[in-house]
């Protein structure tokens, strides 16, 4: 097993992050996961809203994906499949607790790190509480489920944090000492993009002398990326932390099962374009390889409120891709 040299830090949010963070727990000794903190659907909506407290279903992902204690793993984990409590999380209860309890969000996040003796560390890219805006000509749409629900194909889309957010302290100093910084698959407007907008995200990422890598989405999304290649993703990217700074793209060229892309091409999601020719657009070294996992993820029949990714990276893969292209 190759190791990635270096501190690692993450960017991302929701399933792509989970996954991925899995296998980089082994692949180095120094891992810092920089978190979104825009989501408001599902469990985390239900407890925003009822409590008050900052977004943790993303934060929980995180921590479960480090964690080294597996039973403690499955009571995060755990969502409750009846009554009033239907589709909760208990992770995410215990973390908005423990946020209450203590007053501090990152304070919840040490205390539940350290019960599920977490490797490495997981860090909100921003402790102020905002709202996901997405401007799309004359058009406003407030929050991060109504972005999910909009339906765009302007690439002159742009989202931003109102009010505006700055960026958590730790993420800044994790930024800044890393060697290199992964940008995680996941929606590019709800999960990607808004860690990026972080006032003080783009500025520490032109500082620091870490390499960039984006690891490609496998699927477009048909009301935000019908159509969309590769190049098309990092130039979304760059257009936030400025053009060329993504220094090497890793995608799948590897096809996908049969049976769950008929899945996805029945809801109009199907494969991120690949063509050689556009690569020229970009300055990043892009390389391609087999990143796609065998098999169909199944979703938590207990997990009702949101519908989740069930097409996922080979995580173990794209580690030693890392790897080797970091050299």
């Amino acid at each position: 097993m190759a190791l990635i040299p270096g501190k690692v830090v993450l960017f991302g949010g929701g399933t792509g992050s989970f996954t991925l963070l899995q296998s980089l727990k082994e692949h180095t000794t120094e891992l810092t996961a920089i978190i979104n903190m825009c989501d408001d659907g599902g469990s985390t909506g239900i407890l925003r809203d009822e409590l008050g407290v900052l977004p943790p279903g993303d934060v929980r992902q995180c921590l479960v994906a480090l964690s080294d204690n597996p039973e403690v793993r499955n009571l995060f984990n755990y969502r409750f499949g009846e009554g009033r409590l239907s589709g909760q999380s208990l992770g995410n209860i215990i973390l908005s607790g423990l946020e209450l309890q203590y007053g501090s969000f990152a304070k919840a996040i040490e205390v539940a790190g350290r019960l599920l003796h977490i490797t490495g560390a997981v860090v909100p890219a921003t402790l102020d509480n905002h709202q996901l805006v997405l401007h799309d000509g004359d058009a406003t749409v407030r929050g991060e489920t109504a972005v999910a629900e909009y339906a765009f194909c302007n690439r002159d889309a742009v989202v931003a944090l109102l009010p505006r957010a700055r960026i958590n302290p730790a993420a800044q100093s994790a930024i800044a000492d890393a060697s290199i910084v992964i940008i995680a698959p996941g929606n590019i407007y709800r999960s990607i993009l808004p860690v990026l907008a972080v006032d003080g995200v783009a500025a520490s990422l032109s500082k620091t002398k870490a390499k960039v890598v984006y690891v490609a989405n496998l699927v477009n999304r048909p009301e935000h990326t019908k159509g969309w290649h590769v190049v098309d993703y990092v130039a979304q990217i760059e257009r936030y932390i400025g053009k060329g700074r993504v220094d090497i793209v890793l995608y799948n060229t590897a096809p996908i099962a049969r049976a769950l892309l008929d899945k996805y091409a029945d809801e109009g999601e199907l494969p991120v374009l690949t063509d050689g020719d556009r690569f020229q657009e970009i300055q990043a070294t892009a390389i391609g390889d087999n990143l796609v996992a065998r098999g169909i993820t199944k979703q938590d029949p207990a997990d009702t409120l949101l519908r989740r990714t069930l097409i996922r990276h080979d995580a173990s893969r794209v580690c030693e891709l890392i790897a080797r292209s970091c050299q």
